[in-house]
């Protein structure tokens, strides 16, 4: 929720109260007590030093330095200038830790080393000055000075190295995923959640030298990452634990050391994966009046609509309450869901909440008005508050949290508005999160404010990538549950949705392998690829990876291209269409239609899968399990499994069940599967169950053995029929083998053998042809007409090939031969003809283009995707812009209104359009900012309109209108308010195909901003 100016200020103020402000004389020498005052005191020279086992003391003056070592490769140094050490956290975030380390030290005259078998930190003494070494001597850190405090902060300098990347911070909007150096970054709350704001911070970075700092404070942080780097905290005092890690993995070590002190992250039960579903249903002012079993109605359209939704939010508004709890969370379950509830103000009714039924807890930002002690005693309070009414793990959501919340909560980023630039700063803020422990992060799906049904289907296909998110209603004109938006909309969510529920097994084993790492799925390219010059750049910014194994890269711009998509070091294949891409390379263009999210698989993976489901309680005992998998070389993954709901897994109440796959580095060979002998117990576990394999190998195999010889089929419908048998389906990605099997024992061993195949790509990969598309293609309904399809050939020439068209239901499409060869690396562009539905939607629809030909002495397929855009017959004559089909609208608030002011959230609630008390019978009124595109098929000549602010509106209001047209301005208005006069449009049009009219606020405030197009009409042939 958002939340006032005035709480704002109160919270503030509460935060300003927590910290410690230490008062006492200063100077510039050790011997001289702290000041209160804004110069600057710098530790001066080591007077005294002491041992105690792992503990080390050095005195200054009347300051005094403590070393404390908690592990081999972790430690604390604190500052107390004026000898009195202290800790506001107490026990709150550093979780207890095990015997520390045996250590030894040694006076080398210009200082004091303090070691472990893995790392030395030198404590210099003249002045007192640390730095780090492992334990072959090279250096990890060193202070450029000694710590440094004024009245109101403590500041450590650190030299930065030449090549020196960071990293963390906890939730940076717009940031993270990509280097800090050079760039100052806030650790504090500031309620800031759009681009540029840092809600959920965490006063912890690492370093790509290998090393990790947090600070144990909850006072405000600020990292300047100049040169050199300064990090201070406001407060009187210093303490900061830091974390060696070393090698490849050395920023993975580093983030498992920080949660090893800190926690790590909580394992989500399965629903909590699953999209949730938010809104306030009793006495919703923006709804009208409901029940809180209303909302069942709402969890009935995703069973309606074949739809996952895991858990609903059932109160979720300031002041809104609830009612008939029980019958409420009953009525959910039923549904194959679960209760959540929103707290406003505190958590005293948990324990009566969580035995009629609830499961999650979505905590208030109002909750850090206390500070952030306040705010991770709540995230820990909830979450606890569910375990120990219920078998149930804890399951919490917060908007503002600090360092520890990670072992309790999912931190989301607040309340958005739904455009494509949230989209955008969204991509690297949550992947960036994940380098500091938080391993569950996420944003409303197409936000809770405006939204537009390409945005909210463009912004919900990559969270279907992250761990965890939602959806939030009765906030914007239009409910956010992914079928309000109608075809094609409904369609393309629902099939991302499903495709991550089928992906549970594998984000599941992720969640798990944080619990033991730290590590969250959703990762920025640097984190698998360090020595990448490109990932810690702005060439990885727009992308992350989904685990190791799939690379994402969301579209966050109108269009149906996605520019410069860099792909890492390996082999990389497109998940749609199956061509395959060897890494460092980046892709300058990629086709991408509304219903396609660019994604990436690498080489290798084996990806566990449940098809076919709607809920994770659609499995059954008999229920099959695939792997999807990608074969090149040896590699493994791992599955894990238990009962997904309950906390039995703690006491060891899970299985795990490895996949080996055997292939060819490249070319031709033989490919083999290995699924080993699930290992562990859990209630609900598998005895037996059948398994399927998706196996891409690009090229056809002479056999399939598992145990001997699989039958082969030779048909989709055969396979489908099929108790167990194989088939390839050449048309599919490139070349597929499916493979499937009776049940199986879970705990026996067995190997699926595909002999005289390939790795993933074929025989030769490079003689794969390439499809491409020229942008903006048109058809019309029931028009005949064509589609153009470059086909690319690849390092052998083509022959016999065909290119054909795969297109929806009552749209017909003609199979094209492309005469002669088409030589190697040459490009032939071909015309298929086309005809769409008669009733065809005026709309972009994709079409899939199918090439098969035979290169280098194999019968091969290519594929993709492609953009069409069905357009409505071009207007005739006289033609009223009110009466014409639109291609698209957008509207500041509700929808625009066709011969009526802009009115609510409904169609034509709208009032007379009236302009300087001028009534028109004709017209269309928006509320800034609006667009409308209109095809005009470049038949008309001119464009007439009188615009202005609604007199409704009495004077306020400023807006700007505008006509563009094919992606030009045409004409611009000067700035107009409520009061301006009338002001006449008329623009010419020769030629213009596209037409778009846009009302653009231009003050900020988008306060009665409904302006309109009174008496719009084009003047047409």
């Amino acid at each position: 929720m958002q939340t006032s100016t005035r709480m704002r200020a109160a919270v503030v103020a509460a935060l300003l109260g927590l910290l410690a402000v230490l008062t006492g004389p200063g100077g510039a020498h050790a011997d001289e007590a702290p000041q209160t005052s804004t110069e600057t005191t710098t530790v001066g020279d080591v007077t005294g030093f002491g041992a105690d086992g792992a503990v080390y003391r050095l005195t200054a003056g009347h300051a005094e330095a403590r070393v404390s070592f908690v592990s081999e490769e972790t430690f604390r140094i604190e500052l107390a200038p004026d000898g009195k050490f202290t800790d506001p956290t107490g026990d709150d975030i550093v979780l207890p830790q095990g015997e520390p380390p045996r250590t030894r030290w040694k006076d080398r005259g210009d200082r004091y080393d303090l070691s472990t078998g893995e790392v030395t930190l030198r404590a210099y003494k003249k002045p007192l000055r640390f730095a780090l070494h492992r334990a072959d001597g090279s250096l990890v850190w060193s202070e450029a000075k000694g710590l440094s405090w004024t009245g109101e902060q403590t500041v450590q300098t650190l030299a930065r190295g030449a090549e020196e990347q960071f990293y963390g911070a906890g939730m940076q909007n717009g940031r993270g995923n990509t280097s800090h150096r050079d760039k100052t970054v806030q650790v504090a709350v500031d309620y800031n959640w759009d681009d540029g704001g840092h809600p959920n911070s965490v006063p912890f970075y690492l370093s790509s030298a290998g090393y990790g700092v947090f600070r144990n404070t909850y006072a405000p942080n600020t990292y300047a990452f100049t040169d050199p780097v300064t990090t201070g905290a406001k407060e009187q005092r210093f303490d900061a634990y830091y974390f060696a890690g070393e090698g490849t993995d050395a920023a993975k070590d580093v983030i498992g050391q920080y949660t090893d002190l800190t926690g790590k992250p909580f394992l989500p039960p399965v629903y909590g994966m699953e999209i949730g579903d938010a809104d306030c249903y009793l006495h919703n002012a923006n709804r009208g009046e409901r029940r809180t079993l209303d909302s069942l109605k709402v969890a009935d359209g995703y069973v309606e609509n074949d739809m996952p939704n895991g858990w609903m939010l059932v109160n979720d508004g300031y002041g809104c309450g609830y009612e008939d709890l029980e019958e409420t969370a009953q009525g959910l379950k039923d549904r194959s869901m679960e209760l959540g509830l929103w707290t406003e103000d505190g958590i005293e009714n948990l324990a009566a909440q969580v035995k009629a039924g609830q499961r999650v807890a979505k905590l208030d930002v109002a909750w850090v008005g206390e500070g952030y002690k306040f705010a991770l005693d709540g995230c820990k309070d909830a979450y606890k508050g569910i375990e120990d009414n219920s078998d149930a793990r804890g399951f919490t959501w917060a908007p503002e949290s600090w360092a520890g919340a990670q072992r309790c909560g999912v931190q989301w980023s607040g309340d958005q508005s739904g455009t494509w630039e949230y989209i955008r700063w969204q991509i690297p803020t949550y992947a960036g999160a994940t380098m500091s422990g938080l391993a569950y992060t996420t944003g409303d799906v197409d936000g809770i404010f405006g939204g537009s049904a390409k945005t909210y289907t463009r912004d919900l296909q990559w969270k279907m990538f992250l761990g965890t998110t939602m959806t939030m209603d009765g906030w914007a004109a239009t409910d956010k549950q992914p079928w309000r938006h109608g075809e094609p909309y409904t369609s393309i969510n629902r099939d991302y949705l499903k495709l991550k529920e089928s992906l549970l097994p594998y984000q599941y084993s992720y969640a798990h392998e944080a619990t033991k790492t730290g590590v969250g799925m959703v990762r920025p390219l640097v984190l698998e690829y360090p020595d990448d010059p490109k990932a810690s750049t702005e060439a990885a910014k727009y992308e992350f990876l989904s685990g190791e194994h799939f690379l994402v890269a969301p579209v966050y711009q109108d269009t149906t291209e996605r520019k410069d998509i860099y792909l890492p070091e390996g082999t990389w294949i497109d998940y749609w269409s199956g061509r395959t891409y060897e890494g460092p390379t980046t892709i300058d263009t990629y086709d991408a239609p509304l219903d396609t999210l660019p994604l990436f698989v690498k080489a290798g993976a084996a990806v566990p899968m449940w098809p076919g489901i709607r809920s994770y309680r659609d499995r059954t005992a008999d229920s099959p399990l695939a792997w999807d998998v990608y074969p090149q070389g040896d590699t493994s993954f791992t599955l894990y499994e238990d009962d997904g709901v309950t906390r039995q897994h703690r006491d060891g109440a899970y299985a795990t069940q490895r996949a080996d796959v055997r292939a060819p580095e490249r070319g031709p060979g033989d490919v083999s599967v290995t699924i080993n002998a699930s290992r562990g117990s859990f209630t609900g576990r598998q005895t037996e169950r059948p398994y399927e394999f998706t196996v891409h190998t690009g090229s056809e195999p002479r056999k399939v053995k598992l145990d001997r010889t699989l039958p082969r089929l030779t048909s989709k419908s055969a396979y489908e029929k099929a108790r167990q048998g194989w088939w390839y389906d050449r048309d599919d990605r490139g070349g597929v083998v499916r493979v499937k099997t009776a049940p199986l024992s879970t705990a026996k061993k067995f190997t699926v053998k595909l002999l005289g195949t390939s790795a993933v790509g074929g025989e030769r990969a490079s003689a794969a042809a390439v499809l491409g598309a020229p942008a903006g293609q048109e058809a019309g309904a029931g028009t005949p007409g064509t589609v153009l399809v470059d086909v690319t050939a690849g390092s052998s020439a083509l022959t016999d090939t065909t290119v054909s068209l795969r297109v929806p239901e009552g749209w017909k499409a003609v199979t094209a031969k492309v005469p002669g060869r088409i030589p190697a690396g040459a490009t032939r562009r071909v015309e298929v003809a086309l005809t769409p539905a008669e009733d065809a939607g005026v709309r972009e629809t994709t079409l899939t283009a199918l090439a098969r030909y035979r290169a280098a002495g194999d019968d091969r397929t290519s594929q993709q995707r492609l953009a069409v855009s069905v357009m409505p017959p071009p207007p005739e004559g006289e033609a009223w812009a009110s009466d014409l089909v639109w291609l698209s609208e957008t509207n500041g608030y509700g929808p625009a209104e066709r011969d009526r002011s802009n009115g609510e959230s409904g169609a034509s609630d709208g009032k007379t359009l009236t302009l300087a008390g001028t009534t028109y019978e004709k017209g269309i009124g928006t509320h800034a900012d609006s667009g409308i595109a209109i095809h005009l098929g470049g038949r008309c000549t001119a464009f007439t309109a009188d615009v202005g602010i609604d007199d409704e509106i009495n004077g306020y209001g400023e807006v700007a209108f505008s006509v563009e047209g094919d992606g030009k301005v045409l004409w611009t208005s000067p700035k107009l308010t409520g009061a301006s006069a009338t002001l006449p449009v008329d623009v010419k049009l020769d030629g213009v195909r596209q037409v778009r009219l846009k009302v653009t606020d231009t003050n900020g405030s988008k306060t009665g901003d409904h302006g309109d197009w009174a008496a719009a009409r084009f003047h047409c042939a």
